[in-house]
């Protein structure tokens, strides 16, 4: 019996929120940002975070790396032999650069970060990979290492994908290294707004920051990340722009900091995995080019990759001050989710 999948037609409410003031590549601009969502709330929670940013001389953000990653595993004789391979690799990035850039005219290898476990051998390869997210070059990337490798080491193929990327899961090497747009930003907001448009002072904001974000997340034993919602906006910006959902496993890795300047309010995201494209599978769709050219990011996966680190930091804004007031959190979901 042949094989078949049935298309079906699914629909996720989207909203665009409009006006976010954002400081980016020296420029200031206002932009709007489609969110797909199921969380109703998180529209207006988002645009909260959005006027704020207006009143509050805008939100600067910053990529700070540039690097998708892929891990390929081989398995030598012993444990001499996988350490002698080990050095081999770390004195050949120049070889393995330009191999790497034969397989696309894109990729460009950034970095090589090696591991041994008994007689296998593990190596990380950060490759840039222009406006693709890159999961598919980084993958061809590696296969032409592990040709290479197995021409001139001895060993054998393992797998092209090692669980050291790390792809689609938590990990502490991801929140150290950066895995896609490494993105941080800020905004100062002035204490009289703060009070008027958040409903908290800096001191609020900054003390449970300290409390929920700080240590809870420490007693929870997260990994590297301390923050109150990142995947929830990140996810509605790539449900919205065509990119792997998947990859909010590691985008939602990041820490949320706040604290005073003077009398005003400090606050910061830092965005260590943020997987985009605006080319490549699942831009085809008319959805999908209408919000890219909404946001200005037909051509930039770096410029997409800003304007979710200050939309991130829309959503974080606003869903801390409303925690600093009992009560509030439940009131909005009761009010926009239960009122049909």
């Amino acid at each position: 019996m042949p094989f078949s999948l049935a298309p079906i037609d699914t629909i996720i409410p989207t909203k665009i929120v409009e006006d976010i003031h954002i400081v980016y590549d020296g420029k200031h601009e206002n932009v709007s940002v489609p969110l797909a969502t199921f969380e109703t709330p998180l529209w207006y929670s988002v645009r909260r975070g959005a006027r704020v940013s207006q009143k509050s001389g805008g939100i600067s953000v910053h990529i700070v790396q540039d690097s998708m990653a892929r891990s390929i595993i081989l398995e030598f004789e012993n444990l001499a032999a996988a350490i002698s391979g080990k050095l081999w690799v770390e004195q050949k990035h120049e070889q393995l650069r330009d191999l790497v850039a034969r397989t696309s005219r894109f990729a460009n290898l950034q970095k090589l970060t090696a591991e041994n476990i008994g007689p296998l051998l593990y190596v990380r390869l950060s490759i840039a990979t222009g406006d693709a997210s890159g999961h598919n070059m980084v993958t061809k990337a590696s296969d032409a290492v592990i040709g290479y490798m197995l021409e001139e080491l001895p060993c054998r193929y393992v797998s092209v994908s090692g669980n050291y990327c790390v792809d689609k899961k938590t990990s502490a090497i991801n929140g150290i290294l950066g895995r896609g747009k490494h993105v941080a930003a800020e905004i100062i907001i002035p204490r009289d707004i703060c009070r008027a448009m958040l409903r908290a002072t800096p001191e609020d904001i900054v003390s449970l920051n300290q409390k929920k974000n700080m240590l809870g997340s420490i007693l929870a034993g997260s990994i590297r990340s301390a923050n109150a919602h990142f995947a929830n906006i990140i996810l509605a910006i790539y449900l919205a722009t065509g990119q792997d959902g998947a990859n909010v496993v590691e985008a939602s890795q990041g820490i949320t900091y706040a604290s005073l300047r003077g009398e005003d309010l400090y606050f910061s995201v830092t965005i260590p995995n943020v997987i985009v494209g605006v080319v490549g599978n699942g831009k085809e769709h008319a959805f999908v080019r209408e919000n890219l050219r909404l946001m200005g990011c037909e051509n930039s996966s770096k410029r997409l990759a800003a304007i979710i680190g200050a939309t991130t930091l829309c959503g974080e804004l606003s869903l801390m001050a409303a925690l600093t007031n009992r009560g509030e959190l439940m009131d909005a979901h009761i009010k926009l989710e239960r009122q049909k």
